[in-house]
């Protein structure tokens, strides 16, 4: 097994400076990752970039669930700033909040097939 730590400690503290002095608060991040990493919801959000907008009944059926489980991750993709609503007659329809989560989503999409295609 190749190593994966210095043979040793020498800390270098102008670019450790530098990074903590650019250092932002990551919270928000962290947050939208973790709705991503629930793999139901992040199928539910590579099917938005897919279509503009599905309504709770289409978001069921790709994802082979329930309405009322489908509708669950759709309310926490919401609250999570990651998808937004608009009802129309008595159907709610889901799409991307905006163009960063697209980019989000199709990005981690193509480096995980590029990590899979190159063994690594």
């Amino acid at each position: 097994m190749k190593q994966t730590f210095c043979d040793v400690k020498e800390i270098h503290e102008d670019a450790v400076s530098r990074v903590k002095g650019q250092m932002p608060e990551l919270g928000g991040v962290v947050t939208l990752l973790k709705a991503l990493a629930d793999e139901t919801r992040l199928k539910i959000a590579f099917a938005l970039t897919l279509e503009k907008a599905l309504c709770v009944c289409d978001v069921a059926e790709i994802i082979g669930s329930s309405i009322a489980t489908a509708s669950h991750h759709l309310r926490y993709l919401k609250e999570h700033g990651l998808a937004t609503s608009r009802r129309e007659g008595k159907q709610m329809y889901y799409s991307l909040a905006d163009e960063h989560v697209y980019q989000i989503v199709t990005i981690a999409h193509e480096h995980a097939k590029e990590v899979k295609e190159d063994g690594n």
